[in-house]
């Protein structure tokens, strides 16, 4: 949907009254309106404070990229349980300097929330110039590799599916 002066995100406006409805439980005119007129304002007042969203490239390559977030968050558990559950001295736990190629924040905080919910890892902070990420992992005997890996896997594919990035 195409933003309107007076209606900053029409989608989230529509998105905002149909909760509304949902959580009255009921379709009557003056719910209608007062959702509506929700849907309105709350967008409104709070523009200043809503990341812009960059225009999906490639949805079908999104849908296995989403897809294959979650086959790594699955084998992930597995193998912290596995690191948890096993003697420490197995555990080779690092903090990892990533370099970044994405300068979106949308999609900058897309990258470190999937770190971050993906077992093993988590997102400890981003450099002042947004063009490191600094993350904590539980076992990375290798911390080049994974900085590696977090770049291939998780932030090239990002950078096609999003406009955010000349590729």
């Amino acid at each position: 949907m195409k933003a309107m002066r007076g209606l900053p995100h029409p989608a989230l406006s529509l998105l905002l009254t149909i909760i509304w409805l949902m959580l009255v439980n009921t379709l009557s005119l003056g719910h209608l309106l007062l959702g509506a007129f929700l849907g309105w304002a709350i967008p409104l007042l709070c523009r200043d404070f809503l990341i812009r969203v960059p225009r999906v490239r490639r949805p079908l390559q999104l849908i296995r990229f989403v897809l294959k977030v979650f086959g790594d968050i699955l084998v992930a558990n597995l193998a912290v349980a596995k690191l948890v559950l096993g003697p420490k001295e197995r555990l080779n736990p690092a903090f990892v300097e990533v370099p970044m190629a994405i300068e979106d924040g949308f999609v900058l905080a897309v990258l470190t929330s999937i770190i971050s919910l993906t077992p093993g890892t988590v997102s400890a902070d981003l450099s002042a110039d947004r063009r490191t990420l600094l993350l904590h992992a539980l076992d990375a005997p290798e911390p080049g590799q994974l900085a590696a890996e977090v770049k291939s896997r998780y932030e090239a594919p990002l950078l096609e599916i999003f406009e955010c990035s000349p590729t």
